[in-house]
């Protein structure tokens, strides 16, 4: 079996100019490994047509398999046998938005208590402090009792 035969068997995977275009580079380098193999030795050769034949078995099963589990999926034939989801594979892929919900939920919490946290600190020092409360209305008062003294 030659290059350029094995690669005609597996020609025309591709669809249009841009197939084509793969097609006939290809062909070229089947053409060209055709003649580089005429000058290599008898074990080689064989060696090589041996892969040859295991590479392209193994891509027909690989297509052959691809093309399969779709059909299979569409019919409804992998949930007979018990390989479609289950009440523990739902249940599992619900967890990942229930501890996203949880932990949005906790994080606004804290959020609330560190702003009632800074509402207090201010109300504490207006209460312990003899300042007038002209002091009060300055934007820039809350910035000095945020920072430290």
């Amino acid at each position: 079996m030659s290059y350029i035969n094995t690669f005609r068997g597996t020609a025309g995977a591709g669809s249009g100019e841009a197939g084509q275009a793969q097609d006939r580079f290809g062909r070229r380098i089947a053409i060209r490994l055709e003649q580089g193999s005429q000058e290599l030795p008898h074990d080689i050769s064989e060696r090589l047509r041996a892969a040859r034949v295991r590479a392209i078995s193994q891509r027909k099963r690989e297509a052959g398999v691809a093309m399969a589990l779709p059909q299979l999926a569409a019919a409804g034939i992998g949930q007979q046998f018990g390989q479609g989801p289950g009440l523990w594979s739902r249940l599992a892929s619900g967890l990942p938005v229930l501890v996203l919900a949880a932990g949005l939920v906790c994080i606004q919490a804290l959020e609330a208590d560190r702003r009632a946290n800074e509402v207090a600190e201010v109300d504490a020092a207006l209460l312990a402090d003899d300042l007038p409360p002209e002091a009060y209305a300055d934007a820039g008062f809350v910035q000095f009792l945020k920072s430290d003294r």
